[in-house]
C-alpha cells in the first residue's frame, strides 16, 4: 500500500474491494427500495384510474344537465311536443340488472317519455328507445356502493336514475322505480381491485362534487 503525503493530508492508494457479505447487503437494500417503489406505483396508478374513472362519471351527469338546458333534440325523436330532459343511470348490482347495467359500467340516456327514469333499452339507440350510450368501467374498477343521505339517516340503495328536465337545473333522483325525495345527496363509491376507492357526491340542485 503505497502512501503519498504532503503538509494536509494522506492519499491511501488501496487495491481492496467489496466483499462478499458487503455486496449481499447492497443488493439486499436495492431490492427493498425496488418492492417499495413497485408497489408505492401500482398503488398511485390505481389511484389515478379511479379518479379518471370519477371524472367521466361527473361528466357525463354534468353532460345530462346541459343537454336538457339546451333544449338538445335527439336522434331518437322529432316530437314539437317533447321538453328536452337526459339522465345517467347507475348500478351496483354484481350482475346484469332488469335495466341492463351493473357494477362495471353505467349508462347516458334520453328520457323519452318524460317518466324521470331508464327504460331499460339496449345501446347503441335506436328510435323510440332511450339509450344513447353505454360506458364500460376498465382498469377493473367498479361501483361498489351507491348511498344515499338524509339530514339524519343514510342506506344503500341498489341502483340510482338522475335525471334532468328543462327547464329546471335540479335534478330528480330514482332507485328501484320509486323517487327519491328529502335527499342531501347521493354518494357513489368506486373502487379497486387493490382496495383504492373514490367517490362522487350527487346533490339534488345539480351539483356533482368529487372526493379523492
Amino acid at each position: 500500500m503505497k502512501k503519498i503525503r504532503n503538509s494536509k493530508f494522506v492519499i491511501r492508494n488501496s487495491q481492496s474491494g467489496m466483499t462478499l457479505l458487503e455486496l449481499l447487503v447492497v443488493l439486499g437494500i436495492f431490492g427493498i427500495l425496488a418492492t417499495v417503489a413497485i408497489f408505492n406505483y401500482g398503488g398511485l396508478q390505481a389511484k389515478i384510474n379511479l379518479t379518471n374513472l370519477a371524472n367521466d362519471v361527473a361528466l357525463q351527469v354534468v353532460g345530462a344537465q346541459n343537454a336538457s338546458l339546451s333544449g338538445l333534440l335527439p336522434a331518437q325523436t322529432s316530437s314539437s311536443n317533447w321538453k328536452p330532459s337526459y339522465g345517467v343511470y347507475f348500478s351496483s348490482a354484481s350482475a346484469t340488472d332488469i335495466k341492463g347495467a351493473d357494477s362495471k359500467d353505467f349508462i347516458y340516456f334520453v328520457d323519452l317519455n318524460q317518466d324521470n327514469q331508464f327504460d331499460g333499452s339496449t345501446c347503441p339507440p335506436t328510435i323510440n328507445k332511450e339509450c344513447i350510450s353505454k360506458y364500460t368501467i376498465t382498469n377493473n374498477n367498479s361501483i361498489s356502493n351507491i348511498e344515499v343521505f338524509y339530514a339524519s339517516s343514510s342506506n344503500s340503495i341498489p341502483n340510482l336514475t338522475i335525471t334532468f328536465a328543462r327547464p329546471n337545473s335540479g335534478a330528480v333522483l330514482y332507485s328501484g322505480g320509486v323517487q327519491l325525495t328529502g335527499v342531501s345527496y347521493i354518494e357513489i363509491t368506486l373502487l379497486s381491485t387493490t382496495g383504492v376507492s373514490s367517490s362522487i357526491d350527487l346533490y339534488p340542485s345539480g351539483r356533482v362534487q368529487i372526493n379523492s
